[in-house]
């Protein structure tokens, strides 16, 4: 191996930083970017901050449908924490450069978040399954125990599956500093590797996207028992009140698979466009955002317990103002 090879290979093994995606070179253009991310991040913050506190403060929400519900706006608020600070950050300073630490970061914490996600969703589509085709049994086969335990199983696997995925894709060589992407992402970073041992991550990503698909398919044949059980009921009216329990978790699914699908479906491609960076936008944002609208919305209980909390906020600025 001749001087210039080593020196080379020197120079990138010790890249301390990594260049992301930069949405515009124009200041104004930047300074839009800033504000339209960070009015997406607050409302996604406050909108899944008021489904926990709610479902806190509300002890006729505190029910197994809402207890992972409550989980689900954890995860929701780490998702887009990982990403949208840095970006509205950069978009402030000017300037597009992340830490290698901050990368791994990163990649961390949203493959520990975002496949949460998609599992803490697979126990729901359990409960709701428990909830209507065995409703007599649903108090013993759901208790408070259980259904710690069924979280603190999500989390640790998630945990889990996030430190073997960070560790594989970062004992990586990497070519190249610069990201296409407005955040690290693991395939993006492949495509950056100069060595054979990202053959070895994208043996873990085409496992993980089988474990995404078991998970799939354990929905759909759970929602398949749901709805043969609930044309079985009577009444139209009991028909109705079964479906509109599984209807905000079933939108929920819809819309991650969805946005998912719709973001990798597409042929891939040596570099990022902005069209890349737009699904990216949509699988990684758009999910957390819309998630607490659509149990807010579509749930009768959620509602008043909003209002109530809303209310009560309400009232407590009236009392100091009376003071």
């Amino acid at each position: 191996m001749d001087a210039s090879t080593k020196d080379n290979i020197s120079n990138l093994t010790s890249i301390s930083t990594f260049l992301l995606w930069e949405f515009s070179e124009r200041r104004e253009l930047q300074i839009l970017h800033c504000f339209l991310f960070l009015a997406m991040y607050l409302t996604t913050i406050m909108g899944n901050l008021l489904i926990i506190v709610a479902v806190a403060l509300d002890h006729h929400l505190h029910k197994p449908m809402y207890f992972f519900l409550t989980n689900l706006a954890m995860m929701d608020i780490g998702t887009i924490s990982v990403m949208i600070p840095k970006s509205i950050s950069n978009s402030i300073l000017n300037k597009r450069s992340i830490s290698y630490s901050g990368c791994v970061a990163q990649v961390f914490f949203y493959v520990l978040f975002a496949p949460a996600d998609l599992f803490l969703l697979t126990v729901m589509a359990h409960d709701r399954y428990v909830a209507i085709c065995n409703p007599l049994q649903y108090e013993t086969i759901m208790h408070k125990g259980a259904c710690v335990q069924m979280a603190v199983i999500v989390w640790i696997i998630s945990m889990f599956y996030s430190m073997l995925h960070t560790c594989s894709t970062f004992a990586n060589t990497f070519c190249s500093n610069t990201v296409d992407q407005f955040f690290c992402e693991i395939p993006t970073l492949l495509k950056l590797s100069c060595s054979d041992f990202y053959l070895v991550e994208v043996g873990f990503l085409v496992l993980s996207c089988l474990l995404g698909l078991g998970c799939f398919i354990f929905i759909v044949i759970t929602y398949m028992q749901i709805f043969s059980t609930v044309l079985r009921i009577p009444s139209v009216h009991g028909q109705k009140k079964a479906l509109s329990t599984c209807l905000p978790h079933l939108t929920v699914v819809s819309v991650l698979i969805f946005s998912t699908l719709f973001a990798y479906a597409k042929p891939p491609t040596k570099s990022s466009s902005e069209l890349d960076i737009a699904f990216a936008v949509i699988y990684t944002i758009i999910p957390p955002t819309l998630n607490p609208f659509i149990y807010s919305m579509r749930n009768k209980e959620i509602k008043t317990a909003l209002w109530k909390l809303l209310d009560l906020g309400h009232s407590s600025k009236a009392m100091f103002r009376g003071l």
